[in-house]
């Protein structure tokens, strides 16, 4: 009888401990070239359920699958994940996630000059409204977002793809 209310409570301990070691990550990091906020290009869609947990948006009208990850409903801050053939092929954030930095603690509002430097980017990207200062390496894009003449997001997008969404 014991070890059986043991089992039970420990299976219950790690099924409720399970979800709540998912999610949103309170300062994410931008690992140029690899992941952003944890996520890698080509995972699944379960690694990423696994990753940031169920709580997300789907967007209606993306030419392509996307999930959208956010701290509360309806907040703007966060990230979003896109899908191409069910495995993740571009993730970025939306508005500034506070908290969020890359290498050398390269943060939102950082100077264009200070992105170039820090994030070796080559070739700016004028999208709509915004530019992304990217840098490629064999098999991604890492963008820097700048708006309002600072840096305002990061995104990581399979090599060849455009940046703009």
């Amino acid at each position: 009888m014991r070890r059986s209310l043991v089992a039970t409570t420990l299976t219950a301990v790690l099924v409720l401990a399970a979800p709540a070691a998912a999610g949103l990550p309170k300062a994410g990091k931008l690992l140029s070239g690899r992941s952003l906020g944890g996520v890698r290009l080509a995972e699944t869609q379960g690694a990423v359920r696994a990753a940031l947990g169920t709580f997300y948006g789907a967007c209606r009208d993306c030419s392509r699958p996307t999930w959208y990850f956010t701290y509360r409903p309806f907040d703007k801050h966060g990230l979003a994940v896109e899908f191409t053939g069910a495995r993740v092929s571009a993730v970025y954030t939306i508005w500034r996630p506070s908290g969020w930095h890359a290498a050398h603690k390269l943060g939102f509002g950082s100077s264009p000059l200070v992105v170039h430097r820090l994030g070796h980017t080559t070739r700016t990207v004028a999208c709509h409204g915004y530019e992304a200062l990217v840098r490629d390496s064999a098999h991604a894009s890492t963008a820097y977002y700048l708006f309002d003449g600072g840096l305002w997001g990061f995104g990581l997008f399979r090599r060849g793809a455009s940046p703009c969404r």
